[in-house]
């Protein structure tokens, strides 16, 4: 779908609140003195889809305006399709999520969509970058998008490690005291399952609670954002493996079965 007679960067742009939200229309405002913006998000909103993708059922893809595009899908979805897609004639340079109305900090980058649609972009070869507004009363963006301009800027002056993913949350406020680049905290919003009776006499369930507390972590975004008023900025990456725990494993004997050794990577230490 996209042309390729444009010189200038290709940023696509997503989110999880879908593409009428103020968060998106506020982020690739930020983005068009940058660059050729297109933004492909959710037609409706995908919170806490986490990395969801839809293989089971056919998306849906709908032009809004020049450049815009609702998927009728996940936020991973519409990464996908952005990527592989409405711009496979000229890929992306970057791609940016957001902004959440809502912080996603510590844990929640496995539960957020996102967090996940930079991900899912990220794996794709594309570097990315998630915003998120670390607030659940009034969603002013203006702040938060102009630090979002001013950090792609800084990142398209570089060439990127196609596989760079960066979380950032900013704190409310009509003008941020600075940024930290922090590290995962953690926290917790309680553990409470509510249960409850609908009209017929019929058991349901809400899940996640209010009790929101985090852990003091020096170095965390948690504690740059909640309590240092600073703009956190987090690289993220998506190799899992707990090489720690490898040797340790290595040990565990398995009635009935035989270890081999996995074929080494080059400059890997395989467990012995």
């Amino acid at each position: 779908m996209a042309g390729t007679d444009s010189p200038r960067p290709v940023i696509l742009v997503s989110n999880d609140d879908g593409h009428q939200a103020a968060g998106i229309r506020a982020l690739a405002a930020s983005m068009e003195p940058l660059g050729e913006v297109w933004v492909v998000a959710p037609e409706a909103e995908q919170s806490a889809s986490s990395h969801a993708i839809s293989i089971h059922r056919p998306l849906r893809i709908r032009e809004v305006r020049p450049r815009w595009f609702a998927v009728d899908g996940t936020p991973t979805d519409c990464s996908y399709v952005g990527i592989n897609h409405v711009l496979k004639d000229r890929r992306p340079t970057l791609m940016v999520s957001g902004i959440n109305h809502g912080p996603n900090l510590a844990d929640d980058v496995t539960y957020s969509g996102t967090v996940a649609a930079a991900m899912e972009a990220s794996l794709l070869g594309i570097p990315a970058i998630a915003f998120s507004l670390v607030t659940r009363a009034e969603f002013e963006f203006a702040a938060a998008a102009r630090f979002a301009g001013s950090l792609v800027a800084a990142a398209l002056a570089r060439p990127l490690p196609p596989n760079l993913l960066l979380n950032v949350n900013v704190p409310p406020g009509p003008e941020l005291r600075g940024y930290a680049i922090t590290r995962l905290g953690k926290h917790s919003y309680g553990f409470d399952v509510i249960e409850k009776v609908d009209p017929r006499g019929r058991k349901y369930y809400w899940i996640g609670g209010n009790d929101y507390q985090h852990e003091d972590i020096p170095g965390s975004d948690c504690n740059a954002v909640l309590r240092d008023g600073l703009v956190s900025v987090t690289p993220l990456q998506l190799e899992l493996t707990a090489d720690a725990l490898r040797p340790m494993i290595a040990g565990w004997r398995v009635e009935g079965y035989r270890r081999s050794e996995a074929r080494p990577i080059p400059g890997d230490n395989p467990a012995p």
